[in-house]
């Protein structure tokens, strides 16, 4: 009798289905992203900033691409906690290496790519880390396109890539007055402080997540998903078609890997294309992005980031296979 009360299945049904699943799944990294901004916001001294980054920008641009290993973070919470980094001074371009690195060089990511790929028993058995082919090349070549990227933003200054707010808002706690107030104010005021500012930044950064993920659940569900089995076994379509997929799909960088390894069509440097371009580039990031960066900038992004992942995932994973084998 129950069952025969079901509402019949629907595009409306399949879309909210969708729509629900993404947020039930990146809501939590959202909220944990912007408490921890809210955190940096009240209790991080910006003086450490200066204490523990190297003076030397190529250097500190490229310390911040291991970041990511002591602050794990997904692309869902790094946006948030970015914004609060560059307001607190960090460098722009360490910022931006921090953001596209963190959600691949970290270690859930690590173990969650182990495991997906079959690759945890290899490490962990008689075999060596260089069994561990895929999770090798996949941090290695986030870490490389992340400091590349990096490098080429330390040349720019912070007005040609941040939105006018933001970087009017930037430097505000390393001035001897913000400095002075934050250490007069006590815990419960930082706490209360810290949360309001969390708050404010979750409304900010949900607005732009939701926006992405009503597109993604609508591909997800009414675009015939057979389409891309037409074009994975064409060597100049697998990799473009899989990024774009990687785009779409919105994943979590933590659970992405369970998607990819099954996918028995595309080659592995494909599956490495869409583990790393993924993690830095989706539709809810790109709406995420703009609420940070100026819209050229943010299609400067995609547009480098899907040519440069794309030109170096073939190479990248036939390097990684030679170095295991040795």
């Amino acid at each position: 009798m129950f069952f025969a009360a079901l509402p019949e299945p629907s595009r409306l049904g399949d879309v909210l289905m969708a729509f629900l699943s993404i947020v039930f799944e990146g809501a939590p990294y959202i909220l944990v992203g912007t408490v921890l901004s809210g955190l940096i916001a009240a209790f991080l001294d910006s003086r450490l900033l200066d204490r523990v980054l190297p003076k030397n920008g190529v250097l500190s641009t490229l310390v911040a691409g291991v970041l990511g290993l002591v602050f794990p973070v997904c692309e869902c919470a790094v946006v948030p906690v970015i914004k609060r980094l560059v307001q607190k001074g960090l460098p722009v371009s360490c910022a931006v290496t921090y953001m596209l690195a963190a959600p691949i060089m970290n270690p859930i990511v690590a173990v969650s790519t182990l495991t997906a790929f079959k690759e945890f028993q290899l490490v962990t058995g008689l075999g060596s880390i260089g069994n561990a082919t895929m999770t090798i090349s996949r941090l290695s070549l986030g870490y490389a396109v992340a400091v590349i990227v990096g490098l080429i933003v330390l040349r720019l200054r912070p007005e040609q890539i941040l939105k006018p707010r933001i970087v009017e808002s930037m430097g505000r706690g390393r001035t001897p007055e913000g400095q002075a107030h934050s250490q007069a104010a006590g815990f419960n005021a930082r706490l209360v402080h810290a949360m309001r500012a969390a708050m404010g930044d979750f409304l900010d950064t949900s607005m732009y997540f939701v926006i992405g993920v009503i597109i993604t659940s609508v591909f997800n569900t009414q675009v015939d998903q057979s389409i891309l089995n037409s074009v994975a076994g064409n060597e100049w379509l697998a990799l473009p078609s899989i990024m774009g997929l990687a785009v779409v799909l919105s994943l979590c960088s933590t659970s992405d890997a369970f998607i990819a390894a099954p996918m028995a069509v595309f080659s592995m440097a494909a599956k490495l294309a869409f583990l790393v371009f993924g993690p830095m580039m989706d539709i809810k990031l790109l709406f995420m992005y703009s609420g940070v960066f100026r819209r050229r900038v943010v299609l400067a992004l995609l547009i480098g980031l899907f040519i440069l992942v794309g030109a170096l995932s073939e190479p990248w994973m036939m390097m990684i296979q030679k170095l295991a084998t040795k």
